[in-house]
């Protein structure tokens, strides 16, 4: 029963020291590392920013950077709308 008990610490210690070394990258080796595996994946029309904790982000937060201080969000470049045609457009009121 120890022996697994401790084995559940280490593996929770472990996990714990990645994700503080994950979080202790520079941002700008981040953001690349982030932008590469979207490019990998076909995602296309996004922007990564980096972004300090705290401050207004509308986009998801997909990395974080700089022990902690700031994280990369990740935002999907708007389409233009196609245009509207004469037919679509709502009836002026009258």
């Amino acid at each position: 029963m120890i022996k697994k008990t401790s084995m559940t610490v280490l593996a929770v210690s472990l996990l714990g020291m990645s994700v503080a070394a994950f979080a202790a990258k520079p941002c700008e080796e981040l953001k690349s590392e982030i932008d590469a595996k979207f490019q990998a994946k076909g995602v296309q029309n996004f922007t990564l920013e980096i972004v300090a904790d705290g401050a207004d982000d509308t986009g998801r937060t997909v990395g974080t950077c700089d022990g902690g201080t700031k994280h990369i969000s990740y935002k999907r470049n708007g389409v233009a709308p196609p245009p509207v045609k004469a037919a679509d457009a709502p009836a002026a009121a009258q």
